[in-house]
């Protein structure tokens, strides 16, 4: 059976979340990592939490985010699963493509994200992702018998709730308890993942 594998980025495939990451830049990183864990825990809606969190961070010139982005550690056994499979496996993330790119560089997959352009030096927000939409047109496109999709936070509700195996994932911090409820699973080591992962 052929299955696709769907990854949610921060806190899943990376050790931290990103964006508080960022905002560190700005002296504003608890601020950030508390609107981060409300939004994750489903409390205030990611499409808000998200334009408030880009108008704040928009302030962090791009090359400076790349640099802090780029510093990030990734789970070294996810990383491994999805460079072996790249062709099974995508990213899907709320955050935002420019801001990515150096993590894009090293997951040789495909990478779905939210989208944005730098507009006289400010980010200008174009797109949202709908990560449930991601696994509807993979089914769709009869390219994958199953898909698999694993994640954390509250915007991952879509998704695993539109995956055949839906998987919440507490390697970093506890996922949130929409979360567990919409998966069919719940693991939380990435050695324990990739293992099952490998299984399926």
């Amino acid at each position: 059976m052929k299955t696709a594998f769907f990854f949610d980025l921060d806190g899943t495939i990376t050790t931290t979340e990103l964006l508080p990451c960022i905002a560190s830049e700005l002296g504003v990183a608890d601020e950030i990592a508390t609107l981060t864990r409300l939004t994750m825990d489903g409390l205030i809606p990611f499409t808000d939490s998200m334009r408030l969190r880009c108008l704040i961070l928009g302030q962090v010139p791009l090359e400076r985010v790349h640099s802090v982005v780029d510093s990030i550690p990734m789970q070294s056994e996810l990383v491994d699963f999805i460079n072996g499979r790249s062709e099974q496996c995508a990213v899907v993330t709320g955050n935002l493509d420019i801001w990515l790119q150096p993590l894009m560089e090293r997951l040789a997959c495909r990478w779905f994200c939210s989208s944005a352009t730098i507009s006289s030096g400010s980010v200008r927000l174009n797109h949202i992702i709908d990560k449930g939409q991601v696994v509807r047109e993979s089914r769709a496109s009869g390219k994958f018998e199953r898909h698999v999709a694993i994640g954390d936070g509250a915007n991952d509700v879509s998704m695993l709730s539109e995956a055949e195996i839906g998987i919440a994932y507490g390697a970093v911090h506890p996922p949130a308890p929409c979360t567990v409820d919409a998966s069919t699973l719940l693991v939380n080591s990435p050695e324990a993942l990739c293992k099952l992962l490998k299984a399926l």
